[in-house]
């Protein structure tokens, strides 16, 4: 255990934990293995995610009823994915919204980006 003070403010730090949250972390970021893409993927393309012509990268546009929605939406994804660490590559005009999820630090699709689609498709409910 080791105090860290950080302005007016000390924190604890447990080695054993940064490590398990540093695993996690690590395995979040790797690619997805076949497996993984077999059962993570099928749901998503079956919303209509769809896998991006030479890249490991999936894709979806969504449509609303306005700008105003479109961007409300674009909002809750861009708190989460800030939260996340994790951004998407998007494009936006008036009611129509494109989304790329790839994972940039391994070079293709993780579970980071799995997770971030399940969260989009509920956001656009």
């Amino acid at each position: 255990m080791r105090p860290l003070l950080v302005g007016r403010h000390l924190f604890v730090l447990y080695p054993q934990r940064r490590a398990f949250a540093k695993m996690a972390s690590d395995a979040k970021r790797a690619k997805l293995t076949d497996e993984e893409r077999n059962a993570d993927l099928s749901p998503l393309k079956s919303a209509g995610w769809t896998m991006v012509e030479g890249r490991d990268a999936i894709y979806k546009e969504f449509l609303f009823k306005d700008f105003n929605q479109a961007f409300g939406f674009m909002t809750r994804v861009a708190l989460k994915a800030d939260k996340m660490d994790h951004h998407p590559e998007w494009f936006n005009v008036y009611n129509k919204v494109q989304v790329t999820l790839s994972t940039h630090d391994v070079g293709g699709l993780s579970k980071r980006d799995v997770t971030l689609a399940k969260f989009i498709e509920e956001a656009a409910k």
